[in-house]
């Protein structure tokens, strides 16, 4: 009991600093300057700023990495194959990360060249191309980053180690935030109240975790029975 206390406590840690990391990464830091018009003025403006950014996703991919290794002899218990299902797509997005970071990386460079005074009008069809890349790196991310989400509210549905409700709300809002993510890779314009629901169980999720930790469900026994 106290041993998934403390696991639970520091799951919940490690997913409550993904979850602001993965806010100030998007809403604060690139957000309004990788994405506005002015954005090959704008990022060089802000190198600081999109650096920070991009070192934050590299801890933001690691501590992704770190949730499923101390979680995977737990995992384990319940569905073998899923938990290292989850550790590998927790690798994939960390490759996606920085994958997208190249891109913004690339931005960036290319932004300064531009502010420094060239006049070489290639800079900016580079410029338009770069931020293109960089619009599908970042969605690419997003539409990768749902894969081990979506394992892990599973894993908590099959393992019951937070309430059941939880589980389920995160699925639901995992496969809506995945509509959305393609809908928008496609063009299609949806509104952003799809993603408000995975916002909300990452933030409400971490919360319990402090507080109760993991339970420890009566089946767990003959659940890791039945799947191995």
């Amino acid at each position: 009991m106290h041993s998934n206390l403390k696991l639970g406590r520091i799951t919940g840690a490690l997913l409550l600093f993904v979850f602001i990391s993965g806010v100030v990464i998007f809403q604060v830091l690139q957000g309004p300057v990788l994405f506005s018009d002015q954005y090959l003025t704008a990022t060089a403006a802000h190198s600081d700023q999109v650096i920070s950014s991009m070192v934050l996703g590299i801890f933001n991919g690691i501590v992704s990495i770190a949730i499923a290794t101390i979680l995977l002899p737990t995992f384990k218990k319940y569905h073998r194959s899923l938990a290292y299902l989850y550790f590998a797509f927790c690798i994939l997005n960390f490759i996606s990360i920085m994958i997208d970071n190249v891109s913004v990386a690339s931005l960036l460079e290319l932004s300064k060249i531009y502010v420094n005074g060239s006049t070489d009008e290639s800079l900016v069809t580079l410029g338009a191309l770069a931020y293109e890349r960089h619009f599908w790196t970042h969605y690419f991310y997003l539409l990768i980053s749902c894969f081990p989400v979506f394992v892990f509210y599973y894993m908590l549905y099959l393992s019951r180690l937070v309430p059941k409700i939880l589980s389920v709300f995160g699925l639901v809002a995992v496969l809506l935030m995945f509509i959305g993510e393609l809908a928008s890779i496609y063009g299609s314009s949806i509104s952003m109240n799809m993603l408000l629901p995975i916002g909300l169980v990452q933030l409400v999720l971490p919360v319990w975790l402090l507080f109760k930790g993991f339970s420890t469900p009566k089946a767990a026994p003959e659940l890791a029975e039945s799947v191995e």
